[in-house]
């Protein structure tokens, strides 16, 4: 038997396939390399000394979907594929909407199909919505996202819940995260996004290694204590082996699940400008600008929930964050090209 990964040769999906290669499980993976690269897979491999099967395609397509479960004996699917850019999305919803709403409705009539019940999914910490009180639990009320992002992932879950409640069998967990950075220790893979970086800390690393010129602050008037909005960022690679732990946890699990998977801290845009100097030796210049549309001021998780039921916990803190992003960009400054 094996696992699925979709989207396994992304950011997040491939630092996961390497946690499961490593532990000793099969790997198909399964990705349309629209913002990704298969040298991440090369790598992962031989990072892991043994092989995943790769399959370049897309979960909107049907006939590749099924060609794939005919081919594999599949045991579960984790559900990466996605477009993930908030402020991409709010110029592109139906885009948003068709590849992430409806290619996720796809996978599952082909699991249905091929009779695969188990399910992870990639959500986001944005299905908590503009109005929910910090930290974000579990038990709140979701809704009120304020993208097309947040909203595809917001309505894939309503998705899995009604189908979780007409398919009795269809065991599915939803993690929700927070804000993902680092590498892999080795600096082997890590972040490699195409084009002007969407997320802070690659952009930091990027104007670091002297291919942007400065970093933008969005705001730096919010009610937070310098200013600057905070996050809760997670190692990425403590990201990964909490999908392991979900994964084995659906042996137990029932119906839909929801867990947060994220540090239970926030740090602010100028404390990870400082924590990465330190770990770089190098100087960020950056220039605060007017706040986007959206951003909400502070938010963290409380993941106590993932803590007690799947006996998942961050172990990395700030400086391996920094350390390991630097580590991978200093050894690649232009990524895998």
């Amino acid at each position: 038997m094996a696992i699925l990964v979709t989207g396994g040769a992304g950011y997040i999906g491939s630092h996961t396939v390497l946690a499961l290669l490593q532990r000793g499980d099969d790997v198909v993976v399964l990705d349309n390399l629209s913002n990704a690269s298969q040298e991440s897979i090369r790598r992962v491999e031989k990072l892991a000394g043994k092989s995943a099967v790769f399959v370049e395609g897309d979960v909107l397509d049907r006939a590749c979907l099924r060609d794939l479960f005919a081919a594999h004996q599949i045991d579960a699917v984790i559900h990466f594929a996605a477009l993930k850019a908030v402020g991409e999305s709010t110029r592109k919803p139906l885009e948003y909407y068709e590849n992430n709403v409806s290619g996720t409705v796809v996978l599952l009539e082909e699991m249905r199909a091929a009779n695969v019940w188990n399910f992870i999914f990639s959500s986001s910490a944005t299905v908590y919505g503009e109005h929910a009180p910090v930290p974000y639990v579990e038990t709140t009320q979701i809704g009120g996202t304020t993208s097309p992002y947040g909203t595809s992932k917001l309505m894939i879950e309503w998705v899995l819940r009604d189908f979780a409640k007409a398919e009795p069998q269809f065991n599915t967990i939803a993690l929700r995260y927070f804000n993902p950075v680092g590498a892999h220790e080795s600096g082997e893979i890590g972040e490699d996004p195409s084009g002007i970086p969407n997320n802070l800390l690659p952009y930091i690393a990027q104007v670091a290694i002297g291919r942007l010129p400065q970093l933008g602050v969005f705001g730096g008037d919010y009610p937070t204590p310098d200013g600057t909005c905070q996050r809760d960022y997670i190692h990425v690679m403590d990201l990964a082996e909490g999908h392991l732990k979900a994964l084995d946890h659906l042996a137990k699990n029932t119906g839909y699940t929801a867990y947060n998977l994220g540090a239970g801290k926030g740090y602010s845009v100028l404390e990870m400008i400082k924590a990465f100097e330190k770990a770089s030796g190098k100087t960020i210049p950056f220039e605060i600008k007017p706040r986007r549309a959206g951003d909400l001021a502070a938010f963290w998780a409380d993941a106590s929930l993932a803590d007690r039921e799947l006996d998942w916990r961050v172990s990395r803190g700030i400086d391996e964050m920094m350390r390991d992003t630097w580590n991978w960009q200093s050894k690649n400054p232009n990524g895998f090209n």
